[in-house]
């Protein structure tokens, strides 16, 4: 079989490379209408963005209410000694912290299940029955009240992509069925009980709720793009999820899987097979990013099986605690690259945020038809019924948010739109139809619990040219925030301002961070109980440690916490070599901290590529086996006092 080019990550982020060939305004020039410096990151702590907090840009603007009152007199809500940046190949922690490394890949999902080979031998029977690779997104389900629910419960976490040189004993210079089936099985989403004790920390439990949820799953379809709909007929019903990037949790208990990079594992050697515009739109071509499983599995031949690409690219309900509850794809949310799916409630409705995850895309908001109450009492899903949105940003530090509504603006049958399904199938389309805003790689969302402010994480970008976002290109990433009209997250305008510009001032004069603050490329982002902003980077392997990247100074992956009222920012912890810090959440008591390791090992110029023969070339953790390979896997974070995480 021919040799096509495997997922090497290190030359490129596919995530960099846009598909959007709208004339759409883009941000970074939106941003830099909007700002000078002192709008960003000043002296290592994040500046009252000019007009958001305090109105002091002279911009005339309607603010839409009462800026958050500064802190007097309480205490801080960082506790803990920032560490030092670090490029060796394990955890680094504060003085007072310990980390008990929890369920790696291979782990079984009960006791008693097939057992992990270190020589990367399970098969693919195996893998459907153990914790998958590449771990990402997760949620902790309490199952219990009180001091139980903080001992006990579901962990529940979304595992990205693969890594073929790893997953595989021999590497992937032949793609047979067999591979294919245990790569689909090393995707999709895993569902372990844990529990704590005294003596073990935190293990694996004996639990009918456990399962796994693969890209071989029976799934349905629910909302505008229903199962039946002819864009989804493909061969063989529709089964799993794939790709599951950050994740999000509804008010009544689910676990909304969301599905990102899909084009990366359909292909095609079907000579003179082109994309059709809405295959490249979502930056499908013949190669994927070559895994080559349409050598061994026509499933993901495009040329053969072209509608299979449309069952992927959605949200995804799952219930926890019902192993027989068949997950389901919301398609009222759009078909997009999801990186996650936030929700919050506001006036008693479901609303949801999602970021598409690709230089050059858009942010969306999705708001319920009346309370999520009474459409549950009704028997609906309140994630089938309501208002799709996408972002503008002004100039002048307003927004809108632009419904993706079926006969509204340019979104009719006399524009080439059939309907709302249709809508809603080639969502990236309606939005540049739209002139939505163009962003520097939209990815994790997150609420303030204060004030139901909201942020996002902008990884990236090549700046598209033009003035800057708020600087071309973009490498090191920024955070921005928005407020809702009135506080009110169902509002369709909003102010906005950037919260925080990322990089190292030795490269970037405009980034002002101190040693313990400077990071880059922020990706997750989540808001603990307490209001303290957890901040994880996924700086792309192509740059890390790189000084010809600007990323020799901000050393392995990490993860920060900050301040959203003082500013204060601190590096809690650094990762392994080759990794992305990501998937981040605590016990109800906020006495543990879940984070997420992913692809720790996997190839970067800076320290090598694993292969066949040296799986180790990269990282070794957290097994340091010397006939091991790296694994992904999730850190239980503790205070040896026992205390509250941060505080």
């Amino acid at each position: 079989m021919s040799v096509q080019r495997r997922p090497v990550f290190p030359e490129f982020d596919p995530d960099e490379v846009s598909s959007n060939l709208s004339a759409n305004r883009p941000f970074h020039e939106v941003a830099a209408a909007r700002f000078s410096r002192r709008s960003v990151l000043a002296s290592g702590a994040v500046a009252a963005a000019a007009g958001f907090l305090t109105g002091s840009t002279g911009t005339a603007q309607a603010t839409p209410g009462p800026a958050p009152a500064e802190p007097t007199g309480r205490r801080p809500t960082l506790g803990f000694t920032p560490v030092p940046t670090s490029d060796a190949d394990g955890i680094t922690l504060p003085a007072g912290y310990e980390a008990q490394v929890i369920i790696p890949w291979g782990t079984p999902i009960r006791p008693g299940g097939p057992a992990w080979r270190k020589d990367a031998s399970n098969s693919a029977a195996d893998q459907a029955e153990q914790v998958g690779m590449n771990h990402d997104g997760m949620h902790f389900f309490p199952l219990g009240k009180g001091a139980e629910g903080s001992r006990r419960g579901m962990l529940v976490l979304n595992h990205e992509y693969i890594d073929q040189q790893l997953l595989f004993p021999d590497g992937d210079a032949e793609m047979t069925r067999e591979k294919v089936a245990k790569a689909l099985a090393a995707h999709g989403v895993s569902i372990v009980e844990i529990v704590r004790t005294d003596d073990r920390g935190w293990q694996v439990a004996d639990s009918p709720r456990a399962r796994r949820v693969t890209t071989d799953t029976p799934v349905t379809f629910s909302g505008p793009v229903g199962p039946r709909h002819p864009a989804l007929r493909a061969d063989g019903p529709p089964r799993g999820t794939i790709n599951n990037c950050s994740h999000g949790v509804t008010p009544w208990g689910t676990y909304l899987a969301c599905e990102e990079n899909f084009n990366a594992y359909f292909g095609t050697e079907r000579a003179g097979w082109e994309p059709t515009p809405e295959q490249a739109r979502y930056g499908i071509d013949h190669e994927g990013f070559g895994y080559r499983w349409h050598e061994a599995d026509p499933r993901f031949d495009i040329a053969v099986n072209p509608h299979e690409a449309n069952r992927f690219g959605w949200v995804v309900e799952i219930d926890p605690m019902d192993p027989d509850a068949v997950p389901v794809k919301r398609t009222a949310l759009g078909r997009i690259k999801h990186e996650g799916c936030v929700t919050t409630e506001a006036r008693g409705r479901i609303v949801a945020y999602t970021g598409d995850d690709q230089d050059g895309d858009y942010l969306y908001k999705f708001v319920g038809e009346g309370t999520w109450r009474d459409q549950r009492a009704r028997g609906r899903s309140p994630l089938d019924h309501g208002t799709l949105y996408v972002a503008r940003f002004e100039d002048d530090g307003k927004g809108r948010w632009l419904p993706l509504t079926h006969g509204t603006g340019p979104l009719t049958r006399a524009g080439g739109w059939a309907d709302q399904a249709d809508v809603l199938l080639r969502t990236r389309e309606a939005a540049d139809a739209l002139g939505a805003t163009p962003m520097d790689r939209p990815e994790w969302i997150a609420v303030n619990p204060a004030n139901q402010d909201v942020y996002c994480s902008l990884t990236n970008g090549s700046g598209r040219g033009g003035a800057a976002n708020p600087r071309t290109p973009n490498p090191y990433g920024h955070i921005i925030r928005w407020r809702e009209s009135r506080g009110d997250n169902t509002a369709t305008t909003f102010t906005w301002d950037i919260f925080l510009l990322a990089g190292d001032p030795a490269y970037d004069e405009r980034t002002d961070l101190s040693e313990d603050t400077r990071f880059g490329s922020p990706d997750g982002l989540w808001f603990d109980p307490d209001g303290r902003l957890w901040i994880l980077t996924d700086v792309s392997n192509s740059s890390q440690n790189l000084p010809e990247k600007g990323y020799d100074r901000i050393g392995n992956n990490q993860m920060l916490a900050a301040d959203p009222h003082t500013g204060e920012i601190r590096r809690f912890l650094t990762g392994p070599r080759g990794c992305e810090i990501t998937g981040v959440i605590t016990t109800p008591d906020q006495r543990t901290l879940f984070v997420n390791v992913q692809h720790p090992g996997e190839a970067t110029p800076a320290w090598g590529e694993p292969t066949p023969g040296n799986p180790r070339a990269v990282s070794n953790w957290p097994d340091f086996d010397p006939e091991g390979r790296p694994r992904s896997a999730t850190l239980a974070i503790r205070r040896t006092d026992g205390g509250v995480i941060g505080a």
